[in-house]
C-alpha cells in the first residue's frame, strides 16, 4: 500500500494537471464558438457551389475538358487537413486512418499535408509528402486556399497526378465530427443527377465551354477546399474541448479516489498510534 506521502504527492500532481486541462478546455471553447460561427455562415455557400457546379456539368453533355477526366498518371493527390497540435482526442489519428484505410494505394498517393501531427504519422507509415502547408491551419484564409489549389491544379494539368482528393473532418455539431474523403477532380456525378440532367435542356456556354470551365472549376475547387479548412478548424477545437472535458472529469475521479485512500491511510496511522500508546501504558502498569 502506498504511503500517505506518496498519495499526497500524486494527488497534488493530478490537481496540477487538472488545472491545465481546465484552462485548455476554456480556450478551446472560446475558439470553437468563433470557428463554429464561421463554419455555419460559410457552409450554405460552399454546399450551394458544389450542387450548382455538379448540376451544371451534368447538364453539359459529353465535354472533352482536362478537368472532367482522369489524367494519365497513376499518382493521386490527397490534400489532407489535420492539426499542428495534439491533445484533441482521435482528431488527427482519424484523418491518418481515413487515408491509410482508403482504396488509394500508398505507392500512388502524393500527400499535400496541412497539419504536422498527421504528417509525422503518415511519414512513419511510408507516405510521400509532396508539399507541407501546415502553417495555413493556424488562421486559414480564402487566399491560402486559392494558392494551394492553384499549385495542385497545376500538377493535375501538367499530368503529374491523375486524380485529386480532399481528406478533412466534417463539422456536424459541437460533439459530432466526421472524417471525410472527397474526390475533387475529375468531378463525378451520382445517378440521380444524371437522370435529372437527361430530362432537362443541355447547358450552353458563352463564349465557349473550355474558357468557362477554366474559370469555374478552379473557383469550385477553391471554394470546397476553403469550406473544408473552416470546418476542420471547428472540428479540431470541438474535439480538443471534448478531450479536455473528459480529462478533467477523469482527474476529478482520480482525486476523489486518492482522497479516500489518503483518509483511510491517515485513519490507519492514527489507529496504530493509539494502539501503541495503549499497549505501552498497559506494559508500564
Amino acid at each position: 500500500m502506498a504511503s500517505m506521502r506518496d498519495i499526497k504527492r500524486r494527488k497534488g500532481s493530478i490537481q496540477s494537471t487538472q488545472q491545465i486541462t481546465k484552462a485548455m478546455k476554456l480556450v478551446s471553447t472560446v475558439k470553437l464558438q468563433k470557428a463554429r460561427s464561421r463554419a455555419e455562415q460559410s457552409n450554405p455557400y460552399f454546399n450551394y457551389m458544389y450542387q450548382t457546379v455538379t448540376s451544371m456539368l451534368a447538364r453539359s453533355g459529353n465535354m472533352n475538358h482536362p478537368y472532367l477526366k482522369a489524367g494519365n498518371s497513376q499518382k493521386k493527390a490527397i490534400i489532407a487537413i489535420a492539426s499542428n497540435r495534439g491533445l484533441a482526442g482521435g482528431y488527427n489519428a482519424n484523418i491518418v486512418k481515413l487515408i491509410t484505410s482508403s482504396e488509394i494505394a500508398k505507392e500512388e498517393a502524393q500527400i499535400y499535408i496541412i497539419g504536422r501531427k498527421a504528417k509525422e504519422a503518415l511519414v512513419r507509415k511510408g507516405y510521400e509528402m509532396k508539399e507541407d502547408y501546415s502553417d495555413v491551419i493556424e488562421a486559414p484564409t480564402y487566399g491560402d486556399a486559392s494558392m494551394i489549389c492553384k499549385e495542385v491544379l497545376g500538377a493535375f494539368t501538367r499530368g503529374e497526378i491523375g486524380e485529386i482528393y480532399l481528406a478533412y473532418t466534417h463539422f456536424k455539431n459541437t460533439v459530432s465530427h466526421e472524417p471525410t474523403l472527397m474526390k475533387l477532380l475529375p468531378i463525378e456525378f451520382d445517378e440521380a443527377e444524371i437522370k435529372e440532367a437527361e430530362s432537362n435542356v443541355l447547358m450552353n456556354y458563352e463564349p465557349n465551354e473550355e474558357e468557362a470551365l477554366d474559370l469555374i472549376i478552379p473557383k469550385y475547387m477553391t471554394s470546397l477546399f476553403y469550406g473544408a479548412l473552416v470546418e476542420a478548424v471547428a472540428s479540431e477545437n470541438g474535439a480538443r474541448m471534448q478531450a479536455m472535458d473528459s480529462a478533467t472529469s477523469n482527474a476529478d475521479e482520480m482525486i476523489s479516489d486518492l482522497t479516500l485512500k489518503y483518509n483511510r491511510a491517515r485513519q490507519g496511522s492514527i489507529t496504530q498510534e493509539l494502539t501503541e500508546i495503549i499497549a505501552g501504558a498497559e506494559a508500564i502498569s
